[in-house]
């Protein structure tokens, strides 16, 4: 029995139920009527009302059934779908598998062809590299045979002749670089060197310290030694130099390698000599005062220096030693005025050039400030500056412009070289600087030394003063490319060897004669 038919029962079960009651209500009520009618009456009913009911369960029944019938069904054809899809799928993938495998079997193949065909080429190259290895012996051998050379030595002629042809390039170039260089930088620095030379025009009258004292009769010269030389012995102790008293007449030579010293010498000699009254104490006394002057004088060099080129908030311990330049010289130049010349010229080409005028004018100015006490300290000028600027407090830049203007340091800098071109234009000019006759002479022959010590050279002859050397080479020794190295060695050279003051052009002349004669 179904669900359906089960409910149906129950549904006749419950309605006997209630026609019971009623039978039992109605036969209570009987006693009004016929017991037959109304039992006949509520079967009637409850028949009716369980047929009803039972059409109405089994229609329940089956609208239900046919709607689980037809969601099976929907599900049943998504299902069958989706399986139709997958199977699609994988045959899809099936066939891509398949070409696939059928392409790596045919690369595979085309590999192992591949392979194959390499193996066979490197034998063939193997045996290639062999023949060829015999062949290049067997030809060196008869080479070495017909030539009388080894290879070793073949070798090294060909590195020379590779050597030879590639300095041969090198000067080439060197010279179509100078000479495309100097079309553009000689002109300007011509112009920026020549603009700063008319701009300043110092003095050309070279000075020297003085070292002579003059008398008015040489009855003073007594006076000056004194009892048992007592007073000479006075002023040599006070002033720390010495005085020479010979033949030269109505004169006294002093000598003594500190500048500052000489001249409080000489001041307070000539003091002593027009007072009259020359004695120890007096001596003492005198020479107290005249260093009290040169101090001050001293100072008032500095500071009247500084004020002239325009530059402020320098060290006073660094104002002193410049006006201590005042009575230093070289190749009887005058540093403080030298230094001053230096730092207007630098500040004119720093203007052309469009840097820092006062930094370059400041740099300039102190450039020599080692020479204030070079003579004390050791070591060169140029560092010796340089480590005072830097010990008070000057730029980083002004220090590395005192100390390469003489190339103890490389200048790295545009103020460096300005420093460099500013000192050379201003110790080189004519009438600028002396030197003795033997040293000039020694010069020369040092520069003429040197340019004869190198090969293919028939002549150097020093002219200008030692400002200039020319060197005549042979034209078959030294070709024109050639040339421009050889000037440059002899310049390096003259560099590393002498001391000298400016600069020196080295000059190299090479001349081809063609000579023929008309009979």
């Amino acid at each position: 029995m179904d669900a359906g038919t089960f409910f149906l029962v129950l549904l006749a079960l419950g309605a006997g139920g209630a026609a019971g009651v009623v039978v039992r209500q109605r036969m209570d009520a009987a006693r009004l009527g016929s017991a037959e009618d109304m039992a006949k009456q509520l079967v009637d009913a409850a028949r009716k009302q369980a047929e009803s009911l039972t059409r109405e369960a089994q229609l329940q029944a089956k609208d239900r059934v046919l709607q689980a019938q037809a969601e099976w069904e929907q599900e049943a054809r998504e299902l069958r779908r989706e399986l139709q899809a997958q199977e699609k799928r994988l045959i899809q993938r099936e066939e891509n598998l398949d070409r696939k495998d059928l392409a790596l079997q045919e690369r595979e193949k085309e590999v192992q062809e591949r392979d194959r065909e390499l193996s066979q080429l490197q034998v063939q190259t193997q045996q290639l590299q062999q023949q060829a290895q015999d062949l290049v012996q067997k030809r060196q051998a008869a080479l070495e045979e017909i030539s009388g050379l080894s290879a070793e030595e073949a070798l090294r002629r060909l590195m020379a002749g590779l050597e030879s042809q590639a300095r041969h390039d090198a000067a080439k170039r060197i010279k179509q670089i100078e000479d495309e260089a100097r079309e553009n930088a000689d002109k300007k620095a011509k112009e920026i060197l020549s603009l700063a030379i008319q701009r300043y025009a110092g003095d050309y009258v070279a000075e020297k310290t003085v070292s002579v004292v003059p008398l008015p009769s040489d009855e003073m010269k007594g006076r000056i030694i004194g009892r048992e030389g007592r007073n000479i012995r006075a002023i040599e102790a006070a002033t720390g130099i010495d005085l020479i008293i010979d033949d030269t007449p109505e004169a006294v030579i002093i000598s003594g390698f500190n500048p500052v010293r000489r001249e409080v010498a000489r001041l307070a000699l000539e003091r002593l000599v027009t007072d009259g009254r020359i004695h120890p104490a007096r001596i003492e006394e005198i020479v107290r005062k005249a260093e009290e002057d040169v101090n001050q004088s001293i100072r008032e060099s500095g500071e009247q220096a500084t004020f002239d080129v325009g530059v402020h908030g320098i060290h006073p311990e660094i104002i002193k030693l410049i006006g201590r330049l005042k009575y230093r010289t070289s190749y009887g130049q005058n540093i403080l005025k030298h230094s001053l010349e230096v730092a207007f010229l630098c500040g004119i080409m720093a203007a052309e050039l469009g840097i820092n005028v006062k930094q370059a004018k400041r740099a300039g100015l102190l450039h020599d400030l080692g020479k204030a006490v070079d003579h004390e300290v050791e070591g060169s000028h140029a560092l010796i500056g340089a480590d005072l600027a830097r010990k008070y407090g000057e730029a980083p830049e002004i220090v590395h412009a005192i100390a390469a203007h003489h190339e103890e340091e490389k200048p790295t800098t545009i103020l460096a070289v300005l420093v460099q071109a500013a000192d050379a234009l201003s110790g080189a000019r004519p009438g600028a600087r002396r030197e003795m006759l033997e040293t000039y002479v020694k010069r020369l022959e040092e520069l003429e030394k040197i340019g004869t010590s190198f090969e293919g050279v028939e002549g150097c002859y020093a002219i200008q003063a030692g400002r200039e050397i020319r060197v005549m080479v042979s034209s078959e020794a030294v070709s024109d490319a050639h040339a421009h190295v050889l000037a440059r060695e002899i310049a390096n050279k003259i560099e590393e060897q002498m001391t000298y003051p400016g600069q020196i052009k080295v000059n190299v002349i090479r001349e081809t004669r063609a000579v023929d004669y008309a009979r």
